[in-house]
């Protein structure tokens, strides 16, 4: 037999692998769902403006991935999928069904409780408050350090515009709301929250997690910032709902 015709014979025996196309559909399930979030701008709900690089980046080396075990899964000897290997694979795609059958949804007020103030974790160490205007994310910064709090006691009086959601407790009066906003270095694990306390604001209009503008004056006292609103208007929730230092 020539060695053409031995290398003929050898395709012809090949036939595909269970085990590998099991492999190539597991990475092209994530790489499926790294292209949805992408498509549908679900990874704002997720990641930070630094880091959604990954997602185009992961689904992009997922799809090669995949692409390249379903191109080599036809081999001489077959692999079987055993049953140990069926439930890893069943365990790797499990978090793609949940993540793509779960509603979207931010990070509210139930959360709002449990993580760090901006000023309290630190994350953003002193901020140049500048002239220009004051956002949330600066507002909170200014917290962390005396310096930062005497910057901010300086631009007391200025009119700031802030969107962010509205957090109250039972303690809260009816004429004022916590306005909040999370804040996002890396991903939603690491979430803490920016939060500023509005008065003057119309009793009744407004439920925890509504998404509002609220524009008004600014009046830092020691640690706690307070906005005295003129107006206070219901907006639909930003596209990108988590702010980044």
């Amino acid at each position: 037999m020539t060695g053409v015709a031995r290398t003929l014979a050898r395709r012809a025996e090949r036939r595909p692998s269970p085990a590998r196309l099991a492999g190539a559909a597991v990475l092209g399930a994530w790489a499926g769902l790294f292209w949805w979030l992408l498509a549908s701008g679900r990874d704002a709900l997720y990641l930070s403006e630094r880091t959604r690089w990954v997602v185009p980046v992961g689904a992009s080396l997922l799809s090669l991935a995949a692409l390249g075990r379903f191109a080599t899964s036809r081999t001489t000897r077959p692999e079987a999928i055993g049953r140990r290997e069926a439930w890893i694979m069943g365990a790797v795609v499990a978090p793609v069904v949940l993540l793509a059958s779960l509603p979207p949804a931010t990070l509210g007020q139930f959360s709002a409780g449990t993580r760090s103030s901006v000023a309290s974790a630190g994350v953003l160490g002193s901020r140049e408050m500048g002239s220009g205007a004051l956002t949330l994310v600066d507002v909170a910064a200014a917290q962390t350090t005396p310096e930062g709090e005497r910057a901010l006691a300086a631009r007391a009086g200025e009119t700031v515009d802030l969107v962010g959601f509205v957090v109250r407790y039972p303690d809260t009066p009816a004429d004022e709301l916590l306005l909040t906003r999370y804040v996002v270095t890396c991903c939603v694990a690491d979430a803490t929250i920016a939060q500023v306390r509005v008065v003057n604001v119309t009793p009744g209009r407004f439920r925890p997690n509504d998404w509002v503008r609220v524009v008004g004056t600014i009046y830092p006292i020691g640690r706690e910032v307070i906005v005295d609103a003129r107006s206070v208007e219901p907006v639909e929730r930003p596209d990108r709902p988590y702010l980044t230092p």
